[in-house]
């Protein structure tokens, strides 16, 4: 069975592993789900993340960051979804929470969050967005 769209099957496992309070989630790996990974390690809402080799698959382990006993991670949700993306050009960047949560898009620069968008002057594919 195929899957369409993985990014938001990642950004589930991650909800629902805050939910029930899990130290790790796994799920299969990808270039984007790693780079996504990656900009939640730099802005401090995951512990850490690993690519491990399942049987010749790459499986990609995030481990969940709470601070108090409360997730780190209030709100994740998938903005661009492929029925209906969601681009936004350089003059309309959008901000989450009145910049105190994080988007992150997709640029031709690569991914990158709402601040280093805007500071490089690049628009782009909104992807999620996280507070």
């Amino acid at each position: 069975m195929t899957m369409t769209d993985p990014i938001a099957d990642y950004l589930t496992r991650i909800r629902n592993a805050l939910m029930v309070k899990q130290e790790t989630i796994s799920c299969p790996s990808s270039k984007i789900k790693v780079a996504i990974s990656g900009l939640l390690l730099e802005e401090g809402y995951i512990r850490g993340f690993e690519v491990r080799d399942n049987g010749g698959k790459p499986e990609l382990e995030v481990a969940l960051k709470y601070v108090n006993g409360k997730p780190a991670i209030e709100e994740i949700r998938r903005v661009s979804r492929p029925g209906l993306r969601a681009y936004r050009g350089k003059d309309d960047l959008p901000s989450n929470r009145a910049g105190l949560g994080t988007v992150i898009m997709s640029t031709n620069l690569g991914l990158m969050t709402d601040k280093k968008a805007r500071a490089a002057g690049v628009g782009g594919e909104v992807i999620c967005t996280v507070f």
